[in-house]
This record gives C-alpha cells, structure tokens and sequence, in this order.
C-alpha cells in the first residue's frame, strides 16, 4: 500500500468509529442505548424486510489509469462482538448487567471487532466483466475468567463479497468509470434490528489506490468529465480524494476532498462531528464514579478517560485554536465601495440636479417622502433639511445625506455621519 492511502487510513479511522461510543461514554447513557449508525450493510433478508436499511453499498467514479496500474482495495468494517458478565452458578453461568470483583467494574455491553479485507487487481482484467472478491469473516467464543464469574466474548460468522467493474467512457477524451460495491451475504439471525447487526458490516468503507494514473474529483472533475460525473451512481459511499489524486475513500458519511485529521487532536473521541476542545473539557467534569462506569463500559472509553485525565496542560491549550496560515498582512488596496477608491466620486463635492437647481453638499432642500418611504421618513414630509452630501451606489443610484435644519442634534449627527437619506426625486429645492 502507498504512503497516500496509509494518510487515508488515518481519516477512515474516524469514519470508522463514528459513533461508536459517544460522550459521556457510559453504557448507562441514553445516547450509547442505540449505536451502530453509520454504513451498516444488514443481511440481504432483514434489508428485504422493509425495514429501511441496505445490504450493500456502491461507489462509482471516473479514474484516468495508466496502461499497467493495479488497483489496490481495502474494504474495511467493524464486527459486532457481544460481551457478556456471567456469573457462576450451581448449574453454570448466568448472564448479569455487571459485577465488581477486586475493585474493578465488568460491564455486559457491545463491542466491536476491526476486521479489513485486502485486495490486489489488474486495471485490465476490470474491464471486461465484474470480477467478485468473496470473503468470510469466522465467529467466535473467547472466555476471559474471573473470580467467581467469566467474561464472555462472541461473534457471528459473517460472508460478503466485493464486486469490481470499470467501463471506459464514451468521447474523444478517455478515462473509466469504476465502480466498487460491498455485499452482505450473510444469513439472518432474527428479526429485530438487535438481532441483525450480529450478521452486519458495521462503518462499511473501502480504499481504493491506483499504482498509476489518477482519479478524478466527484465534486470538482475537469470539465471534459463533468457529464460522466454526474452519471455517476453512489448509493451508502461518496469517494473523496485523501492525500493524492491517486487515492480514494469510499466513505459512509459525505466529505469535501482531502480531508485531514487536525494535528492537535490527541486521539479520537468517537463522537459525532466531534470538537475536541469541547469534549475533552467536558470530560474532565465527570465524577470519579461516572469514569469509573466509563472504564467498565469499554476499553476504548477506558483509554479516553485514562488520555483526558494525564492529558498536559500545554496539549489542552492546543486545543483551544491554531492558526493555519499567515495571511498576507501588507496594506491592502481600497475595496470597491469604499468612497477613495475612486477618485471620480466624490460625495463631499458631487452634486445632483433636482428640478433644475443643482443640489450638492449645503444646499437646503424641503423633504417630500415617496411612496416607499417608511413611517419614521413619512412624519418628515414638509421639513426643512441641509444636504451634507450626495452618495452614488452600485446601481449608479444617487442618494441624498441630509439633517435637519431646526435639529439641535444636527451638529452632533453630522460628525457621526449619522444621516438621513433620501432620493432625488424626494426633495424640493429651497
């Protein structure tokens, strides 16, 4: 594998956990009830069942390959694990919510176990029909004791397949749309949605990396490819480029190109469009009894909490913000609006004709508010007042700065620039 794809790894690992716990990382909370949100693909028959999820996902994109290349894929998943606390008992073991033995707290709660199928394929032999990499998944018991009691680890078997297409696109100009679909090929176990992320890939994502050519932007493609793009069928994925043009992630979740993982995070906190800062604040705040159940919810809460409480201060002022460029700080040009910057406009000096009399900074004009005046310009109709000058806008509209004459505030207002404005054709020339 290139170094690019092993940068989109570091991205995928978010994807991937997305969800898998979630802040305040206890099996107690409401939030950590329902899990396992993102890219499942369910066995075909509980798909089937109306109840709304998919059993596969399909990713399509264009790619411009060189003559040699070989497509690399990595699907990449997670496997529902179950964990179980049983006690021990005259006829065996029993299952129960948790126990503490030695001090330590052991939850019943769910797992989940990475699991990631390699694949390396000939541009060529894509070409002329699908080519199906079928793969398995083994369960599993694993038996942890403890005193008096056992912690209990199992998974169901899974069966998938990965199927690869690539067809050149008609024109003058070249190029392939390829296309990457992940079946779930598991039998179900049960009818509920509980029952059926046993036999489900859970964050189902793939890598794709060219070892020649290039893959073309499905937000941004050049200009040749922008019909072929928008032919382009996603159903459960988006592709994003990550680290070069010759990798792609097929993610469950959409993304913008060349996404990053922010150097100042210190790990990842499994939470949905999670901040850092935030989190690891918040976290802080829990009690020594809330942490504790954390600990014993899942060891991958137990190593956020164990990271937040010896995280240094000068790692937590990190977090606060950082600057990802200097810009350019030089004295810029006066933008467009800006009365100096151009010097044939002019509203100290300007003037505009109004029934013949020109009207220009002093002039005295009695006000008559039009028709889409608003109530406060309506209470004026009849005053006296004193342009102090007279504005053109983008639209080459001319416009009337004014304060009242027998206002005592006037004086005051004008230094402010704090005017009245009215249009030329709602004065009268005094």
């Amino acid at each position: 594998m290139t170094t690019a794809m092993d940068q989109a790894r570091a991205v995928a690992d978010a994807i991937l956990y997305e969800g898998y716990l979630l802040y305040p990382y206890r099996a107690s909370a409401a939030k950590n009830k329902i899990r396992w949100q993102w890219g499942v693909l369910m066995p075909p028959a509980f798909a089937a069942g109306g109840t709304g999820e998919r059993s596969k996902s399909r990713c399509e994109l264009l790619a411009e390959p060189a003559d040699d290349a070989t497509l690399h894929v990595r699907l990449r998943f997670l496997q529902l694990q179950a964990r179980v606390v049983e006690l021990a008992s005259p006829i065996g073991y029993e299952p129960v919510a948790s126990v503490t033995i030695g001090g330590t707290e052991y939850t019943t709660f769910e797992e989940a176990v990475e699991r990631e199928i390699d694949a390396v394929v000939p541009f060529a032999d894509l070409v002329p029909e699908t080519r199906a990499i079928p793969f398995t998944v083994d369960g599993g018991e694993d038996l942890k004791p403890l005193a008096r009691a056992r912690l209990a680890r199992r998974r169901d078997p899974l069966r998938g397949e990965i199927l690869l297409s690539a067809a050149p696109l008609v024109g003058p100009f070249g190029g392939y749309r390829i296309s990457v679909e992940v079946v779930n090929k598991s039998t179900t176990r049960g009818t509920t949605r509980e029952a059926a992320l046993n036999r489900a890939l859970i964050s189902a994502h793939t890598l794709l990396s060219l070892s020649g050519g290039t893959f073309l932007s499905q937000t941004d493609p050049p200009e040749w490819a922008s019909v072929a793009t928008k032919q382009c069928r996603n159903d459960g994925t988006w592709p994003i480029l990550v680290g070069d043009r010759g990798t792609v992630l097929c993610s469950p979740i959409i993304l913008a190109d060349f996404p990053t993982i922010a150097p100042e995070s210190a790990g990842n906190l499994y939470d949905g469009t999670e901040i850092d800062e935030i989190l690891t604040l918040r976290t802080m705040t829990l009690t020594d009894a809330e942490k504790r159940e954390a600990r014993a919810t899942d060891a991958r809460a137990a190593e956020i909490i164990d990271r937040v409480d010896h995280l240094p201060p000068e790692l937590i002022e990190r977090l606060h913000g950082t600057i990802r460029y200097l810009r350019d700080v030089s004295e810029p040009a006066k933008p467009w609006w800006d009365p100096g910057a151009d010097s044939s406009v002019s509203p100290e000096t300007d003037s505009v004709t109004v029934d013949g009399v020109p009207v220009a900074k002093g002039s005295r004009v009695r006000l008559k508010p039009g028709k889409r005046a608003d109530a406060h310009d309506m209470f004026l109709a009849g005053r006296v007042a004193v342009v102090q000058a007279v504005f053109l806008d983008v639209d080459d509209g001319r416009h009337l700065a004014v304060t009242l004459e027998d206002d005592l505030g006037a004086e005051l207002y004008a230094a402010h620039g704090r005017y009245r404005y009215f249009a030329p054709e709602e004065v009268e020339p005094l």
